[in-house]
C-alpha cells in the first residue's frame, strides 16, 4: 500500500497530470487514426529508412533498411553526382471484418539523396534488395583507387 503525506499530494497530483498530458499527446500522434467509421482509411506519410554508408579502397556502399518494400517499388537514379533512392511502402489491405484499434507501422513514400564524390564510377553502380535490405554498390573510378608505386634502387641501373 502507498501512503503519502499531505505535503506531497500537490506534487504527486501535478506529476500524474503531466503523465496524462504526455499519454494524450502520444495517443493523438499514434493512436487515434481510426475515427470510428467503417472506412478507417490508410496512414500514409513520408518516412526515412535508416542507412549505413561504407567505403573501402575500391567502392562506396550504401545499405538501407526498407522492410516491406518490393524491389519494383524502389527507384535508384543518378544526376549531377546526386544519387536518389526513392520508393514506397504500400499498406496491405486488411480484411474488412477486422476491427482496427491502432496503426503504428509506417507506410508511404520515402526518398534519400546522397551527394557522391567525383571518385565514383557512374557507369557501374549496382543495386539489389534482399530480405528488406537495399544495398547500392558504387565502385570508384580506376584513377581514384589507391595503387602502389614500385620504388627502384638507383644502383640497379
Amino acid at each position: 500500500m502507498f501512503y503519502t503525506t499531505t505535503s506531497r499530494m500537490p506534487a504527486l497530483r501535478n506529476s500524474l497530470q503531466g503523465m496524462r498530458q504526455i499519454n494524450r499527446i502520444f495517443d493523438e500522434a499514434l493512436g487515434n487514426f481510426v475515427d470510428g467509421s467503417e472506412d478507417a482509411g490508410t496512414i500514409a506519410s513520408a518516412w526515412v529508412p535508416p542507412c549505413d554508408v561504407f567505403e573501402d579502397q575500391v567502392t562506396l556502399k550504401i545499405v538501407m533498411e526498407i522492410p516491406g518494400v518490393a524491389a519494383e517499388d524502389v527507384k535508384v537514379s543518378l544526376e549531377n553526382n546526386r544519387l536518389s533512392i526513392r520508393g514506397e511502402k504500400r499498406q496491405v489491405a486488411e480484411e474488412q471484418s477486422l476491427r482496427v484499434h491502432r496503426y503504428e507501422r509506417t507506410y508511404g513514400s520515402f526518398e534519400r539523396v546522397f551527394t557522391l564524390p567525383t571518385t565514383v564510377d557512374p557507369e557501374h553502380i549496382d543495386a539489389k534488395v534482399d530480405g528488406g535490405v537495399l544495398t547500392v554498390q558504387l565502385p570508384k573510378v580506376e584513377r581514384a583507387r589507391p595503387r602502389e608505386i614500385p620504388v627502384l634502387s638507383a644502383s640497379a641501373n
